[in-house]
């Protein structure tokens, strides 16, 4: 597994706090948007009390990965922001899933590279281990895996860092096990040669 630390002096642990001011806006906001005109709440935060939960033992876990994926530690922070929005949205369902953070990362992928196509944002590699998301990565993996596609990126991240089954990356990423496979033989001969 992997340890996040933070670019300051001090670790930065998100596990033991609440969600960002972001995440908590808008869960201020559709608190209200439940709430009656009598004043009596139909929903809300009363449904979600176990969303907090979800978000504090999750988003470290969620960010590592895709900042190792993205290659850019301020887009991974973002889009992990923006996933938890949604899954907080959409809370009643996304619990229910079996792989909760699978779908955030997901939806936080999905965001990122949508985030890049827009704005044109190419990030050019950061020197290694300078977002502090990948201390545990030898230089040569991490220059390896710069090397290679978003998609087939992600694979590699979600099977060897995170030791995803290729089942489990399907679901996560919906896409089918033979192409999880297919991308994971791929990216793994275009590592081979560049570290050898």
């Amino acid at each position: 597994m992997l340890d996040h630390r933070s670019t300051g002096s001090s670790r930065q642990d998100f596990r033991n706090q609440s969600p960002p001011q972001c995440v908590r806006g808008v869960m201020s906001h559709m608190d209200e948007q439940l709430t009656t005109s009598a004043g009596t709440r139909r929903t809300g935060r009363v449904v979600r009390p176990d969303f907090d939960a979800f978000y504090r033992s999750s988003w470290d876990e969620i960010y590592r990965p895709l900042a190792v994926t993205l290659q850019d530690a301020d887009l991974a922070r973002e889009a992990v922001d923006e996933g938890m929005v949604r899954a907080y949205r959409r809370w009643r369902h996304v619990r229910s899933y079996r792989n909760q953070e699978g779908w955030v990362y997901r939806v936080a992928l999905n965001w990122a590279i949508s985030q890049k196509r827009k704005t044109g944002r190419e990030v050019s590699v950061p020197a290694v281990h300078e977002d502090g998301a990948h201390q545990d990565i030898p230089v040569d993996l991490y220059r390896a895996l710069s090397k290679l596609r978003i998609d087939y990126r992600a694979v590699v991240v979600l099977r060897y860092l995170l030791d995803w089954s290729e089942a489990e990356i399907a679901r996560a990423l919906s896409i089918r096990p033979g192409t999880v496979k297919s991308r994971l033989h791929r990216a793994l001969e275009v590592m081979r040669k560049e570290m050898s």
